[in-house]
This record gives C-alpha cells, sequence and structure tokens, in this order.
C-alpha cells in the first residue's frame, strides 16, 4: 500500500460545444483539489492524460494544466499517452512518482474533446491506435477491427449476437444511474438484439448498439502518498495494479484471447494475494460489446469461449456475483478517449468511498478497473480498496 486516492472531479461525459480542452481540463483540475480539501502549492506533480491523435488542434497540452491556478507555476507536468488506456497510464505514472518517493500529493487529469471533429476524421483519429500497415484500410475504422476480432470469435464460438445483446442492454440499463453518462437511457435488449433503422450494421457483427460513444469529457484525481492520505476525510488505496503492453499487429498473437488483458490480471490479482471472487465489483473496458465478453475470459470469470454464460446467467449484472460497468461502462457513459482511463478510478473510489449515489453497489469492498488501448495491446489493471 503505497498510494491512494484522496479526492476526484468528474464532467458528465457528452457534447461540450462550449467548452475547450483547456477549459474542461481547468474545471476537473479545480474542483479535485477542492474536493481533496488541498491547494495548488500542496500538489507535487501533474500528469495529464490526453491522447489527442488529431481531435485538437492545441497540442503540448500538459501545460494547460497550470491554467487552473497561478500557484501550479514551476511544477512538473507531463502529458502521457498510451491509446484508449492513456488515462490509466496517467494514473500509473502518478502512482509510480509517489513509490519512488519523488511525489507526495500528485494531480491527475484525463480529458479528450472528440464531438467538434467531423466523423470521417474521428474514424482516421482513432485508427491510428491500430498497427496501420495492416488495419490502415479497414473500412468502418477502427469499429471495423473489432468487427473482425467479433466475426473471428463468431467463427471460433458460435454467433454470440444474443449475448452481445445482452451486455449492451445492460449497460444502458446501468448508465441510467450514472449522472455523468453521455446516454442514460435504458434501451432494453430487443432494440439492441434487433437490426433496424435506428440500430443499423456498422462493421461486420457488430450493430450501433455494440460500439461506445463519441464523446467530450474530463476526469480529475489527487492521489497522496498513504502517510498524507490517513490525515485526509478519504483515502482509497491501491491494493495491487499491473500494467502489461502486447504487440501492436494483431497477426503476432491470438487477438481472441486478448492474452495482455489476462496477464495483467493476472499480475494484479497477485501481487495483492486476491482471486477474482474478492471483488465487489469491475468497471472494464467495453469499447465494444465483444470486448467485454472476450475481458470475462481474460479476467478468468469463465473459461475460454464461455464469456456468454456470464451475461446469460447474470453474473455480470448489477446484483450479480460480479457486477460489471455498473456505471454504464464506455457503452453508455461514453469513450472521451485521454479521460477514460481516469473517470474509470474515479467512478471506484465513488464506489468504495460509499459516494456512488444510484450507482452504489451494496457493500462494495474492493474493485477492480481494466483499461485497455487498442486492440488488447496496452492493458492496465487496478485494483482498489478504501483505506478510509
Amino acid at each position: 500500500m503505497t498510494a491512494c486516492i484522496v479526492g476526484w472531479a468528474h464532467t458528465p461525459f457528452g457534447k461540450h460545444d462550449t467548452e475547450t480542452v483547456e477549459s474542461l481540463v481547468i474545471r476537473v483540475a479545480r474542483e479535485a483539489l477542492e474536493h481533496a480539501g488541498v491547494t495548488a502549492r500542496d500538489i507535487d506533480q501533474i500528469y495529464l492524460g490526453h491522447f489527442n491523435a488529431g481531435f485538437s488542434p492545441q497540442d503540448f497540452t500538459a501545460a494547460l494544466v497550470l491554467q487552473a491556478d497561478e500557484n501550479f507555476r514551476f511544477k512538473p507536468a507531463t502529458r502521457v499517452e498510451n491509446a484508449c488506456a492513456t488515462g490509466s497510464a496517467a494514473v500509473h505514472q502518478a502512482v509510480n512518482s509517489i513509490e519512488a518517493k519523488a511525489a507526495r500529493l500528485v494531480l491527475v487529469v484525463g480529458v479528450e474533446q472528440m464531438t467538434k471533429t467531423p466523423a470521417a476524421q474521428i474514424g482516421e483519429n482513432l485508427l491510428r491506435a491500430s498497427y496501420l500497415p495492416e488495419d490502415g484500410q479497414t473500412p468502418a475504422g477502427f469499429a471495423g477491427v473489432f468487427g473482425k476480432i467479433a466475426g473471428g470469435y463468431f467463427q471460433r464460438h458460435g454467433d454470440q449476437s444474443d449475448a452481445l445483446a445482452l451486455i449492451a442492454a445492460k449497460n444502458h440499463k446501468n448508465g441510467v444511474d450514472n449522472p455523468y453518462a453521455q446516454m442514460r437511457k435504458d434501451l432494453g435488449y430487443e432494440f439492441c438484439r434487433k437490426e433496424s433503422e435506428k440500430n443499423p450494421f456498422v462493421a461486420g457483427p457488430l450493430k450501433r448498439t455494440d460500439c461506445s460513444l463519441v464523446s467530450d469529457g474530463a476526469a480529475a484525481l489527487v492521489i497522496a502518498d498513504v502517510e498524507t492520505a490517513l490525515r485526509m476525510p478519504r483515502a482509497v488505496v491501491f491494493r495491487a495494479r499491473a500494467h502489461a503492453q502486447d504487440f501492436l499487429p494483431m497477426s503476432k498473437r491470438d487477438i481472441l484471447k486478448f492474452e495482455g488483458c489476462a496477464t495483467a490480471w493476472r499480475r494484479a490479482l497477485e501481487s495483492g494475494k486476491l482471486t477474482l471472487d474478492d471483488l465487489s465489483f469491475v468497471e472494464t473496458h467495453d469499447c465494444f460489446t465483444i470486448a467485454e465478453l472476450i475481458e470475462y475470459e481474460a479476467m478468468g470469470l469463465v473459461p475460454e469461449g464461455q464469456g456468454a454464460r456470464a451475461i446469460k446467467d447474470g453474473w455480470t449484472q448489477k446484483d450479480g456475483k460480479l457486477p460489471v460497468n455498473v456505471s454504464g461502462g464506455l457503452k453508455a457513459k461514453g469513450h472521451p478517449v485521454g479521460a477514460t482511463g481516469v473517470s474509470m478510478h474515479v467512478i471506484t473510489a465513488m464506489q468504495l468511498a460509499g459516494e456512488a449515489g444510484g450507482m452504489q453497489v451494496k457493500d462494495a469492498e474492493l474493485g477492480g478497473i481494466f483499461n485497455m488501448g487498442g486492440a488488447a495491446v496496452a492493458n492496465y489493471v487496478s485494483v482498489l480498496e478504501r483505506l478510509r
């Protein structure tokens, strides 16, 4: 136990026409400091998670955090990027600094503004998180990449359309209770299962309801060493964490197994002396419903090829044996790329502090987080536990 989350902030995710990357960063930085009960003077280091890749004309964005308070001037500030796992990469860098005793209090901000970008360019920007020599001409962009993964999974393990629709319906139902979610509407299983004018096929067997949302938003955390955290109103400790990076080309691995995800989960649980049964809930990276299905297997909830069992038997529902994506996940909450991993840590800390409102999981003690970049390339797992 070396680092604790002691404060946080989170904007609603969605379309923020009147905001900029700068204004979103300033907003959550100030709110996180206030929530933690600290000032800018108290912060030793700053990490900003911002994918960008063409979404924002303003680059070199780590310095934008200093706009939140003049007392941030001359503090070390670093931008971190690791595709869709950018937010968790920034969080883990903050914990690394604290473990190295290079900092006592660290501010982490995750941000992205995607909706001001034309639709065609959004697809091109996201596809940059794949291996362009192999996937650069994929129709439908990154959705096409996961459409190929879904098609391959269906060929190996049978048609999983029912399971994917159940996952989408679960996450949309959960999103109704999340005040930060972009889509707070219970779409129901039948709508998610059937192709329609409002729910067309997008790529391979994936329909619109199988795909996460293009979003704007930001989230922030204040992370402290344990000694400091014990003097503060709340402390959610990192019980365990792991990062496993896999090959970028899908041709160099069995993409249907998400082996990097499995490795990160195994390392984290071993380091925390835990099993999956010890967890009260999991926030996992459902950029597409097929990803959540395969992640059930990679985390060890079910054997390979049996992901459908977890959703069909109700295990991952809010009242199931391991609730997954009680926040609504990326599917309903939205996926502003650089903010996503930070958001997952905020939502998990809220659960463990008993401050999750309608999302609250009863008697939550340990929360797991899985955030990935690319097609299971950058794989980050955190396990959080309430210290006080």
